[in-house]
């Protein structure tokens, strides 16, 4: 097989306004250049992986991307990437946006860029690099791949955790793109499972409920976009393909592939087709799920047969297990699912809001703060339950707080802050039931109904009698200002101004 190796540092491709699409590679050489990439050589890909990758989870914004090489029993070159998305810089590049820390700043530029994307269908190719190893029959083995086994109690190894599964509706024909965990049952079998009500998941149900197989490609290694498309509630009926495309400014080229007719990225480092049999279903879990608990236990789930296997030489798997916040696998979602619901706030007619953001510490979908200027008796619970309820925000949710507009919803002492000293419980606190959730809710009981319930909080200033709210003990912008002004270099150096 042929060598690939990454450029040195110096030598790795600048950010620059792209043309064609990017893969996984050169994803590795930006951020090598950027300075946050960490090359790791001998690791175990049982459970010495996932807890490496654990270490740099808990470190958001200071973590690098992970590279693992040498991995224990099987040959350099075949490597895993980590810690792809814990960065704020490594979103924005990602999305291909100029870098940036400021969370909310880059919500509201997200929020925008979304705004202005005009879908881009893909450009079907008859070659690219995913077509340097083709193999299908008896020779299919899963596991010559370094899987890993990332926590301690998980039941097999997930080659998918930063994969993408691609179906195609029946009755429709367009084509999606979910990020849905695969294990590795044997050479041949993987198993996919994917929550209730998601796109994926009912484009399998029509197959199965006409007794036909729902045909299935994977992809295990590529541009971290794909991770992002796939986690993002992409309106429906809009494939991802379409949405990465508009996104980045230029198509994705795909290839059909020879058993299922399905389009798979043209530049990804493994890619299996195969089909999903209507009546088979193997024990599948338990998974360390982005709840942070193992709370949908082992049961049958289906599988899929693989009849090809398409891998690049010296392939690279793309991980991102999650786990117990703050992880990768929510805290690139927080991004996008805030200017989401941000926008669908908006779509809704509710004016002045100002801030979204759908906390790490929630795991980007339990716990949705937003701040607004109010402007009438009852805006701030109609934007509570708008964004409870919206389509980017529905799925699994738990508490929507509202907040004011002098709040900073990234900031959670400020929302606690507000929490405990606007709100008050008798008042204040909305209980929704019956609400989407799924096998993965943890305060859900086993076997019991998949319903859970709403919280919405309003925690802003009681609007009957705001101006007489009494006033925040801290000095005046103009204050503030001239006193950092003046003596703002003596205190915290050059360049550098008190954080409020």
């Amino acid at each position: 097989m042929k060598q690939d190796v990454l450029k040195e540092p110096q030598q790795a491709a600048a950010a620059s306004p792209r043309t064609k699409p990017r893969d996984l590679r050169q994803w590795l050489e930006e951020v090598e250049a950027m300075g946050e990439l960490k090359r790791i050589d001998g690791a175990d890909w049982d459970v010495e992986i996932g807890a490496i990758t654990e270490l740099c989870h808990h470190r958001p914004d200071a973590s690098p991307a992970l590279l693992f090489d040498n991995i224990k029993g099987y040959p350099k070159g075949f490597r895993l990437v980590s810690n792809s998305l814990n960065s704020t810089r490594r979103v924005a590049r990602t999305l291909h946006m100029p870098p940036t820390t400021d969370r909310l700043e880059f919500v509201r530029a997200i929020r925008k860029r979304l705004a202005e994307v005009k879908y881009l269908k893909p450009e079907v190719v008859t070659s690219g690099p995913i077509l340097e190893n083709v193999v299908e029959g008896k020779d299919i083995d899963m596991f010559m791949f370094p899987t890993p086994k990332w926590h301690e109690l998980d039941g097999g190894r997930y080659i998918g955790t930063g994969s993408v599964d691609i179906t195609r509706d029946p009755d429709e024909g367009w084509v999606n793109l979910g990020t849905y965990r695969v294990m590795i049952h044997d050479k041949d079998t993987v198993g996919f499972y994917i929550s209730p009500g998601k796109q994926g998941r009912i484009m399998r149900e029509k197959y199965f409920e006409r007794g036909e197989p729902c045909k299935v490609a994977m992809s295990f290694g590529h541009d971290p976009l794909f991770l992002v498309a796939g986690g993002t509630e992409v309106p429906r009926g809009v494939s991802e393909y379409d949405w990465m495309g508009g996104l980045q400014g230029y198509p994705e080229q795909v290839i059909k592939g020879e058993y299922t007719g399905l389009p798979f990225p043209a530049n990804a480092e493994i890619v299996v087709e195969g089909e999903a049999p209507p009546a088979e279903a193997v024990n599948e879990g338990p998974f360390g799920e982005w709840t942070g608990y193992y709370a949908s236990s082992m049961r049958p789930e289906p599988i899929m047969k693989v009849k090809r296997l398409y891998f690049r030489n010296n392939p690279i798997i793309l991980g991102a297990p999650p786990g117990r916040p703050p992880c990768e696998f929510n805290y690139m979602r927080c991004f996008v699912r805030s200017a989401l619901i941000w926008r669908e706030l908006e779509g809704a007619g509710i004016p002045d809001i100002t801030g979204v953001w759908c906390n790490e510490g929630g795991c980007g979908r339990l716990l949705t703060v937003v701040s607004l200027k109010q402007r009438y008796a009852g805006h701030a619970k109609q934007a509570g339950m708008v964004a409870a309820y919206c389509q980017a925000g529905a799925y699994l949710g738990r508490y929507v707080i509202t907040v004011d507009d002098d709040i900073d919803p990234t900031n959670t002492n400020d929302v606690l802050w507000a929490l405990s000293t606007r709100s008050n419980p008798e008042f204040d606190i909305e209980i929704v039931r019956n609400s989407w959730s799924g096998p993965l809710d943890p305060v859900l009981p086993k076997g019991k109904k998949l319903f859970s319930s709403r919280a919405i909080i309003d925690a802003c200033r009681p609007f009957d009698w705001k101006a007489d709210f009494p006033p925040v003990a801290e000095s005046s912008p103009a204050v503030r200002k001239a006193a950092e002004e003046k003596w703002g270099k003596i205190l915290f150096g050059d360049g550098a101004t008190q954080a409020h």
